[in-house]
């Protein structure tokens, strides 16, 4: 029996014993071509769009395999997908064919050296005094014994991101399990432990790119790769392999400091320079530096260099029996030299790096990332294992950014079995004002009211700047009556809750909401877009990789698959199940007029189009009422 065979037969089985239980076409295509490959040797690259089951689709033929597999993927809600439903799933058919755990970053574990820290009164350092706080503590304590993992996520309450800094420590901080005292009950250890001894382990895009990065130190040796969600592999990557400084981490990192080095001069000046640091970077924010940092950048990050160099000297030096002293001094250390390590990096950037300063007026950031992650992938991944690279929506250029090579690499795209014709209706008009014009902004808020008012709420708002986003909330709930949330005022998981509570509610937000959300049913029944999801022309990094390409290509190779993908991502927030109805409304007239047009509509799914508002506001009516 063929590998693809036998795949199929245990895809069938573990399927038929679901409810509502019927075969998708495209996931008996995507477990053959999966299962073909792997026996083969040879990487698969599978668009498989929404509904298809995909998870499935790679760990069935992964499970029959039997190699070693990491599962990489860009979102927590799917990496809790895999190991609540998808993997328990496939166990029931392979009984003790197979383990897997779920690895995070350092950080997300509780530090049993820092509680201990939090909660001894005998250990005279300068803890957080703040009372709520050591209560905390000793929720922490208490509810351990009754975790299997220590995954601070799964603590039964709320924390906010600076109560978890006390019981965590960044793989920055730590010195290592075999230099802290609790070292040999380290929980992020264990997790590590766990993950070596298992057959699949599912990390986040972030930790394969660190892996990556330090050459194979972060996870155990495996044979297999799948990226999922891998249309954001190239921008995750970039961000793990390169480095960042910026003022708050020096900020960070002189509060570290202070607890231990009490009368120190040179973290009094490096906590200075945090400041000087920002002013030097803010007045090239968003620039690219194609000849070098200018002198200034490079004296400030020299001046920083010292000070760093200083502390370490006087951390070096300190003498003591507490224990818990003695760990704080070796976070510090860890902390103070991976600051060396990136200015080092910042100051000696070649050609196949890109410097460039992100971020905002307040929070400026350094940033040296790849020209390209190609060579990185190269010889982290292509040569070294086989890889499966999945998503509902594979950029039309991926293989050839992230270096994949042709030879050895097979591909395949499959359908949704979603009835997208009769489900769903795109909405778009040539007529529609240009996105440039004075009366553009007026005209969204026009559509916007008569759309939300024929769906009843129900509505996903989609805006590409933060400008856009603000003019859109004022002007629309002086308009309509139902209520409107936001991301500018309400934390994400609560601006879900909200809306997934409520069918009146809409959601009006920025590009963080075009891919990762997941509202199903009546709900969300309109998705509008205000413009085409172009990515910014004056993205340094960007900048540099169009160059490299050549002006004229540019658009062909980086901004318009960039565009496709992200407005496919958008638009697939709305079908998400078979029972599911509504409207995507792309205010842009290029989707209609552009020359450029059908390639971006080739990307999205089969949806009766129209450029009737009247036709839409019908069918909205009938599907809500």
């Amino acid at each position: 029996m063929s590998a693809a065979t036998e795949a199929i037969a245990a895809l069938r089985r573990i399927t038929s014993r679901l409810p509502s239980a019927e075969e998708r076409q495209g996931q008996v295509d995507m477990v053959a071509e999966v299962a073909q490959a792997l026996d083969k040797g040879r990487h698969v690259v599978v668009q498989a769009g929404t509904g298809t089951g995909k998870s499935l689709g790679y760990i069935v033929p992964v499970v029959l395999n039997g190699k070693r597999t990491v599962i990489a993927t860009a979102t927590k809600a799917l990496q809790d997908q895999l190991n609540a439903k998808d993997l328990p799933l496939v166990a029931e058919e392979f009984p003790g064919a197979f383990t897997w755990t779920v690895l995070k970053g350092r950080s997300n574990y509780v530090c049993l050296q820092r509680l201990d820290e939090q909660l001894n009164p005998d250990s005279h350092l300068d803890f957080d005094d703040n009372e709520q706080t050591k209560k905390t503590a000793l929720k922490v304590k208490a509810w351990l014994p009754s975790s299997d993992t220590g995954d601070i996520e799964e603590f039964p309450g709320r924390l906010t991101d600076e109560t978890r800094r006390q019981f965590t420590v960044s793989s920055e901080e730590c010195p290592g399990a075999r230099r802290c005292p609790r070292g040999n009950e380290c929980l992020a250890e264990a997790a590590r432990h766990r993950a070596a001894a298992s057959d699949i382990i599912v990390v986040n895009l972030h930790l394969y790119g660190l892996d990556i990065a330090s050459d194979g130190a972060v996870l155990p040796e495996h044979e297999v790769v799948v990226f999922d969600e891998v249309h954001q592999l190239e921008s995750v990557m970039s961000d793990a392999v390169g480095t960042a400084i910026g003022p708050g981490r020096l900020k960070a990192l002189v509060s570290v400091v202070r607890a231990v080095l009490v009368d120190s001069s040179a973290c009094d000046s490096l906590a200075g320079r945090a400041a000087v640091l920002r002013t030097t970077l803010v007045p090239h924010l968003a620039t690219r530096f194609q000849s070098g940092l200018p002198a200034n950048i490079g004296k400030a990050l020299g001046d920083v260099r010292g000070d760093a160099s200083s502390i370490l000297g006087e951390l070096r030096a300190v003498d003591s029996t507490n224990d818990a002293l003695k760990q704080k001094v070796l976070r510090a250390q860890t902390q103070v030299s991976r600051l060396i390590e990136s200015v080092d990096i910042c100051l000696a950037a070649n050609d196949n790096q890109v410097l460039f300063v992100e971020g905002t007026e307040e929070r400026p950031l350094l940033r040296v990332s790849p020209l390209h992650v190609g060579d990185f992938m190269n010889a982290g991944v292509w040569h070294k294992r086989t890889a499966v690279l999945t998503s509902a929506t594979v950029p039309l250029s991926l293989p050839q950014r992230v270096g994949l090579p042709d030879e050895g690499t097979e591909s395949l795209s499959v359908d949704s079995p979603f009835d997208y014709h009769s489900m769903s209706k795109l909405y778009c008009s040539p007529e529609f004002p240009d996105r440039n014009s004075p009366q553009f902004d007026e005209f969204v808020h026009d559509e916007l009211e008569a759309l939300i008012n024929a769906a009843g709420g129900r509505t996903l708002a989609l805006f590409t700047s933060n400008r856009a986003l603000r003019l859109a909330v004022t002007a629309l709930r002086e308009r309509v009556s139902f209520p409107i949330v936001t991301p500018l005022e309400t934390p994400r998981q609560r601006l879900i809750e909200e809306f997934l509570s409520d069918e009146a509610t809409c959601i009006f937000a920025s590009q963080s909401f075009f891919q990762g959300v997941d509202l199903p049913g009546r709900t969300l029944s309109l998705v509008v877009l205000d413009k085409l999801p172009f990515p910014r022309p004056d993205d340094p990094l960007l900048e540099a990789r169009r160059d490299a390409v050549g002006r004229r290509a540019s658009f062909n190779i980086i901004d318009l698959p960039m565009a496709a993908t992200s407005l496919a991502q958008a638009v697939g927030r709305l079908i998400r199940t078979n029972e599911d109805r509504g409207v995507v409304a792309v205010l842009d007239n290029r989707l209609a007029n552009a020359g450029y047009r059908r390639t971006l509509i080739d990307v999205l799914p089969p949806m009766a189009r129209t450029r009737h508002r009247d036709e839409v506001e019908a069918f909205l009516r009938d599907i809500t009422t």
